[in-house]
């Protein structure tokens, strides 16, 4: 994992140029803030890293990061834990988007880490959005992105119109 006082963070970029700034807003994950309400770190950690879809080679080395703080708390940890790394693996695998050689060791491992910590924070009450994001972490971690991006989507409404058009077909 990228330290984050490595000097390499002024050679990433995020979605409003050079990553120098992202160090600080992680920094902020180890008290394991909300992102309910577009709390901060997290408006800003969502907007340069996985802007409208698009992620950068900074997305790639903060999951780690993102991950480590989950692992720290899992039963405090709310849904933006789980999905933002899911949210970056989708969009890495839906735009080919390849992870800079020397950043994708920890990334990919990280990720591996998350159907674990889905199990440790088991035991918590989860709305749908969460089950939502916990699933689509599994799914991602699991190399299905395609599926992670679907249970992202899955609404109970949207279930439900699943169903009826997987029994009519």
């Amino acid at each position: 994992m990228l330290s984050l006082d490595d000097p390499h963070w002024s050679e990433l970029q995020h979605a409003y140029g050079v990553a120098t700034d992202i160090p600080a807003l992680l920094k902020q994950l180890a008290g394991i803030p909300s992102s309910e309400n577009d709390e901060e770190p997290w408006l800003s950690i969502w907007s340069a890293l996985a802007h409208q879809g698009d992620v950068y080679s900074a997305s790639f080395a903060a999951v780690p990061h993102v991950i480590e703080a989950l692992a720290s708390a899992p039963l405090k940890a709310d849904f933006s834990y789980f999905q933002f790394p899911a949210w970056v693996e989708v969009c890495r695998a839906k735009k080919s988007v390849s992870v800079p050689v020397d950043i994708a060791p920890a990334y990919f491992e990280s990720l591996s880490r998350l159907p674990a910590l889905v199990a440790s924070a088991s035991s918590r009450q989860w709305d749908e959005g969460f089950l939502r994001c916990a699933l689509s972490a599994v799914a991602a971690a699991k190399g299905q992105p395609l599926v992670a991006e679907a249970v992202l989507e899955l609404s109970p409404e949207v279930a439900g119109k699943f169903m009826e058009w997987f029994y009519e077909h």
